[in-house]
């Protein structure tokens, strides 16, 4: 059993494979806390760890874990802090028996433990006969049916594995994939000691751990309303103050930059989320049940957040490589920018041999102002030559017969290899999950009761009462100028949070921000299937755009594959507001 403690305090110090590595010694020196966590893992970092592993096969971890542990595994020993992150990847025992012996180059001797068994890649025969199909979450293709060939396969296991190793004593606990929120959840079961049906207690923790887990984007990084912010560089990391009722306060270290405001954490909330109903390996937390207030100065109260009962399944991060792609990107200036295109676009097809030589043909054009336009083919295909050499030299073979003005930006005959997720769901009991000890020690990791959800198309809308919408003039104005908005991927679907900050600004946005509003404002998304959800504590509308990143950052061709700027675009584009929401226009 743990010493009780009446405020946890997990801070974190990275929100993806390659963030600031000076942030795990500025969240132990900065200021008291109790655990240090880190996330580095995405579907994409996946496929990166893995192409190393083909380098080194005892690679398969992020790197810049140990050179963050070899500023602040010492001070963390000293002062008692656990250090938990998922910087294991597709090779935790490696990192485990690595971290060791950077230790032991100090004279420290952490007790480390790792986590396993999220790693399904050697079991999918065996799963598949068991009737596991593994259908894509996306389009609903049968993986035994596709005739790909994972190189990946990692379930996403929940923070048991992460309570049950810190029961055992460890210093540090090192994770292959879990999902970002059980870096938290798991510290929080394992101070507080709550039961593995702990709901509201455990989906408070996973709302901590959503907020926290993309690091500085909690603090006023990637924010809409930045300008605002006094200093917005360099901004500290977050902490979450988690009680053991399952309320939290999220905060960071004082005199750090950027701010920590209803905003910035509900900006965070919106980030990479789906239905309101947020699902987890330890829980299903209900998004439109907390509530968030402004406690202090960079302190934000989160409560009420509400727990259902664990899905009876796990999500999936199968990756394979999907063949190779190159690009070219012409500029275009001066008159005529459209004809010019059509012409740079023929001259392509001439020399190419037509769209249809290539497993994908995309060929997309930006226009930043008047008279400059940016025209970006990019092709993908299995062949390696047919989208490498061949391509540029057909691509250079226009240059003195093309459009006046023709000048590539940019052309390369070496194609990049890439690589597409599939995520899938496998049956949670079909999951074991061990703690590692040092010594070679296994336990086995507690399983939380599930139930089989049913999930709805759209959830039923709210019946509290909510202020009446604003009418009367109207001010043609940016969107962005009344909300704000955070906008991410899911595989190949995007995602877009909007939020407003007072309830009259709302009640207009909900009323007047519907799917068929937002497909004439993003008109790529016109023939996709589009979906709204609504999260009325938080003043936001969710929107989940499926299919508009194709097959996922990795193979997309979309220049912003990640979706990153979809929010700060739609900001852009103009609405007509009330002008009594808009008194300084």
């Amino acid at each position: 059993m743990p010493a009780p403690f009446d405020v946890l305090r997990i801070a974190n110090c990275s929100g993806f494979y390659g963030d600031r590595l000076s942030a795990a010694r500025e969240m132990v020196e900065g200021g008291p806390i109790d655990v240090l966590t880190g996330d580095y893992l995405a579907e994409l970092t996946m496929l990166i760890l893995w192409k190393a592993r083909q380098r080194d096969p005892d690679a398969g971890y992020a790197v810049s874990f140990l050179a963050q542990m070899h500023e602040v595994l010492g001070s963390c020993l000293e002062r008692g802090i656990k250090i938990v992150v998922n910087a294991g990847g597709l090779n935790p025992a490696g990192l485990a028996a690595k971290l060791g012996e950077l230790a032991a180059l100090g004279g420290l001797h952490p007790t480390i433990a790792h986590l396993e068994g999220d790693d399904l890649l050697d079991r999918l025969p065996e799963l598949g006969e068991k009737g596991h199909g593994f259908a894509n979450l996306s389009t609903g293709r049968l993986l035994a049916d596709s005739g790909i060939e994972p190189v990946t396969a990692n379930a996403y296991l929940g923070g048991w594995g992460i309570a049950r190793a810190l029961r055992a004593g460890a210093d540090v606990v090192i994770c292959g994939r879990v999902t970002d929120a059980a870096l938290v959840t798991g510290p929080a079961a394992w101070a507080f000691d709550w039961a593995l049906d702990d709901w509201d207690r455990l989906a408070g923790a996973v709302a901590a751990g959503h907020i926290i887990e993309c690091g500085a984007q909690a603090t006023g990084g990637n924010f809409s309303f930045f300008t605002e912010i006094e200093y917005p560089v360099h901004p500290g990391f977050p902490i979450a103050e988690m009680h053991p009722d399952g309320s939290c306060v999220i905060t960071k270290h004082e005199g750090t930059g950027g701010a920590v405001t209803v905003d910035t954490v509900t900006a965070q909330l919106l980030y990479e989320i789906e239905r309101p109903e947020y699902l987890n390996a330890d829980v299903v937390a209900r998004f439109d049940t907390l509530r968030l207030e402004q406690e202090g100065p960079d302190r934000v109260r989160v409560t009420g957040t509400r727990g259902e009962p664990a899905p009876d399944t796990l999500k999936v991060c199968l990756n394979y490589l999907g063949g190779f792609r190159n690009s070219a990107t012409f500029v275009l200036t001066g008159l005529d920018i459209e004809a010019k295109a059509r012409f740079a676009e023929a001259s392509l097809l001439d020399a190419t041999g037509g769209a249809d030589r290539f497993d994908e043909f995309d060929l997309r054009m930006e226009r930043p102002a008047a008279d400059t336009a940016r025209l970006t083919l990019t092709v993908k295909d299995p062949d390696r030559d047919k989208v490498g050499r061949a391509l540029f030299t057909a691509v250079a073979g226009t240059a003195l017969a093309s459009y006046p003005g023709f000048y590539l930006e940019q052309a390369s005959p070496r194609p990049t290899e890439y690589g597409v997720y599939w995520p899938a769901l496998v049956a949670a009991d079909e999951v074991p999950a061990q703690v590692v000890l040092a010594d070679g020690t296994r336990l086995d990791v507690p399983k939380p009761p599930t139930v089989a959800r049913v999930r709805q198309e759209r959830p039923a809308a709210g019946s509290e009462p909510r202020p009446a919408v604003p009418s009367g003039p109207t001010v043609r104005a940016p969107l962005g100028r009344l909300v704000g908005a955070r906008s991410g991927d899911k595989g190949g679907d995007a995602n877009i949070g909007l939020w407003a900050r007072t309830d009259e600004a709302y009640a207009w946005l909900r009323a007047h921000l519907g799917v068929d509003e937002l497909r004439l404002l993003l008109p790529e998304a016109a023939e996709l299937e589009v979906v709204r959800y609504e999260l009325p504590n938080l003043r936001a509308l969710n929107f989940v755009l499926h299919g508009l990143l194709g097959e996922g950052v990795a193979a997309s061709t979309r220049p912003d594959p990640q979706a990153k700027s979809l929010g700060e675009y739609l900001r852009a584009r103009p609405v007509d507001i009330p002008m009594d929401l808009l008194p300084g226009l």
